[in-house]
């Protein structure tokens, strides 16, 4: 079990997510006003908190969001989890589709640290039910 810490979304793809707290969910096509919804397989991207606060203790500074998570969850290793795995939170279904993914151009994360962790620990779900998830929510494995 782990529990939701930020919601994040950008309106606009190449530019950083934000926090807004709460969103929502459409099946089969991920949070309504992010720029990388669609009918893909990553509609969702999901990172551990203990993953950023890992990277924040090298000497990053990162805000929610800047790796391109939309759910930054404490308590749950994402990347220990096998494809297939499906996370309940309130209503929302999402199955996991994609652990990582590969990094054709390095981010500007990448670029000052020389490394990122979003192509290794970050994993990626669709939606199978939707509904709205806000920061403070508790989110389950099934």
């Amino acid at each position: 079990m782990g529990k939701v810490l930020a919601v994040c979304l950008s309106e606009a793809k190449g530019t950083a997510k934000r926090n807004v707290g709460r969103a929502e969910f459409v099946p089969d096509h991920g949070i309504q006003g992010d720029a990388h919804a669609g009918k893909w397989h990553r509609q969702v991207s999901l990172l551990s908190h203990e993953k950023i606060e890992a990277f924040r203790a090298s000497g990053a500074r990162v805000d929610d969001g800047a790796f391109g998570e939309n759910l930054v969850v404490e308590g749950i290793d994402f990347s220990s989890l096998p494809v297939g795995t499906v996370f309940l939170c309130g209503d929302v279904v999402l199955e996991m589709t994609q652990i990582g993914k590969e990094c054709h151009q390095h981010c500007a994360i990448f670029q000052t640290m020389g490394d990122c962790i979003m192509p290794r620990e970050g994993v990626f779900a669709r939606v199978v039910r939707g509904g709205a998830i806000s920061a403070g929510d508790e989110l389950r494995v099934r």
